[in-house]
């Protein structure tokens, strides 16, 4: 696909009530004109000349928004797989799999998967002996909540190189390889199932993701877009062992990929540095507590790379003009990460950052770096945090300090962690629950204007409603700067436009 091909023509959207500057309040009505990709025009009464008119209807005009953290091909996948996130205990979960094995059971040779087991509260133990008696041959492949464990029967293990392991809980980079090989899919099936799940983010008002999926996306996003999967803006990672081929393509995040439109550019390093809160991995400066009677074999967690590692990696990056996206949940994972950009002038961001050391917080502005986190998860991990890390969620999830301490902020899912829809994120940054419980932490929610400008693209003129702005727009039919909450969460969508084109459409 040429860009020529990606070019709309002009769109007048008659009034529209605009987002003003600041992002507390709507302004309007007013018309804006849409032309070559970008805003041309904002005014009352503006004459339409020859472009096509949108009446819009009073309805709120808003940057489009960014989800700074998505697994797009596992996203894309999860929402196939069978959903085992209801499961509040390893029993329960066996139960959702025997009922899928009975009633549609996989071709030959195909892995049953399922998706979204978070087992840290359960009061039985996830273990290949529950699976196997109900699978029998059928490989079964149970992939957490938080991407970080496995739970395999017998006939999986045997498959993915772990026959005869005890428990058939493969945990961290073990599992990464698992995941990686449940992926295998053939090209135009996995980019039919991008391409829904692209046109989904669109209907929510999504205009641009960063893509992390491993371990190296910037040639599958650009096949993707060549065959018309154009509904969104992409920053595409990569991963340490694919950094030398990213390398030798000479794009610096940032740069755009020629071809594209300016639909796809390169982006950061990513590093998971340590594990999961759920998976008890996140590596902390204090013990997990453990069942009575047990020995924790990794009592703080797990530390997957250590400095001596991640500092030769920071330097290599920063050598070639990658910035850097480092995981990091652990308070102590927090730490030397910090650390490692400290002592090597690396750029980027720190994925998660879930829970800090009071002494940390600062240290974010102070380095420039982007605290890139996901506030669903707070409302998810709550009740695991309390019991996981009792006597520190103060420090946990910590937006508002991170905030108030001059930190920038960028929003995301970690879809499949979380739903890809930026309402969501928004709902959970603002309002710290999404039940009838108290809000948990209210003194670490941000304000509207805040979160939402912490869901906007990082592009200069990227988060604007003025002349010569990118065209990346979002109408919504109610005013998310002032709406009850679950309105915020479930925010209707009635157009999305990227580069002055309708992404989504509906209503107007």
């Amino acid at each position: 696909m040429s860009p020529a091909d990606l070019r709309a023509g002009p769109v007048l959207l008659r009034d529209v009530r605009p987002l003003l500057p600041g992002h507390s309040a709507l302004g309007g009505p007013v018309d804006v004109l849409l032309d070559d990709g970008r805003i041309a025009a904002v005014g009352p009464a503006l004459p339409a000349g020859g472009a096509e008119v949108v009446d819009a209807g009073g309805r709120a005009l808003l940057p489009g928004l960014w989800d700074h953290h998505v697994h797009m091909e596992q996203w894309s996948l999860a929402r196939r797989r069978l959903d085992v996130s209801g499961a509040r205990s390893a029993r329960e979960a066996a139960a959702l799999v025997a009922a899928r094995v009975a009633t549609a059971p996989p071709e030959p040779g195909e892995v049953l998967v399922g998706f979204g087991f978070r087992d840290a509260l359960w009061p039985d133990e996830a273990h290949r002996d529950l699976l196997d008696p109900v699978t029998g041959d059928v490989p079964v492949v149970l992939v957490s909540g938080d991407l970080h464990q496995g739970w395999l029967n017998g006939a999986a293990c045997s498959r993915f190189g772990h026959r005869g392991h005890p428990t058939g809980r493969i945990r961290e980079s073990e599992f990464f390889a698992v995941t990686v090989a449940l992926q295998d899919v053939p090209a135009t099936t996995l980019d039919g199932f991008v391409a829904d799940a692209v046109a989904a983010a669109s209907a929510r008002g999504v205009v641009g993701i960063v893509d992390f999926e491993a371990s190296w996306s910037l040639p599958h996003w650009r096949r993707r877009i060549d065959a018309g999967t154009t509904g969104l803006r992409v920053e595409a990672s990569v991963w340490p062992d694919r950094l030398d081929d990213h390398v030798a393509t000479g794009l610096g995040t940032g740069d755009e990929v020629p071809g594209t439109g300016g639909l796809l550019t390169a982006g950061p390093l990513k590093v998971i540095t340590d594990g999961s809160l759920n998976t008890r991995t996140a590596y902390c400066y204090d013990p997990y507590p453990a069942p009575p009677g047990a020995v924790l074999d990794h009592p703080c967690g797990l530390l997957l790379v250590p400095p001596e590692d991640l500092v030769p990696l920071l330097h290599k990056a920063h050598g070639a003009g990658l910035q850097a996206a480092l995981h990091a949940i652990g308070d102590h994972a927090n730490t030397l990460v910090l650390d490692a950009f400290a002592a090597t002038g690396a750029r980027g961001r720190i994925e998660h950052a879930q829970l800090l050391t009071d002494d940390d917080v600062p240290r974010f502005a102070d380095l420039g770096l982007v605290a890139s986190v996901q506030p669903e998860h707070a409302l998810d991990d709550r009740d695991v945090a309390d019991r996981l890390w009792a006597g520190r969620t103060q420090r946990s999830f910590a937006y508002r300090s991170l905030h108030d301490a001059g930190a920038r902020l960028a929003l995301g899912s970690d879809a499949p962690v979380a739903p890809l829809d930026p309402w969501v994120a928004l709902a959970a940054a603002v309002h710290r629950t999404a039940d009838d419980r108290d809000r948990w932490h209210p003194e670490q929610e941000l304000g509207r204007a805040v979160a939402l400008g912490a869901s906007y693209g990082v592009v200069p003129g990227s988060a604007a409603i003025a002349p010569g702005a990118r065209a990346d727009l979002v109408l919504t039919d109610a005013d998310p700067t002032g709406c009850d909450p679950v309105t915020l969460r479930t925010m209707p969508v009635a157009a999305t436009l990227v580069g002055g084109r309708f992404t989504h459409r509906a209503g107007v």
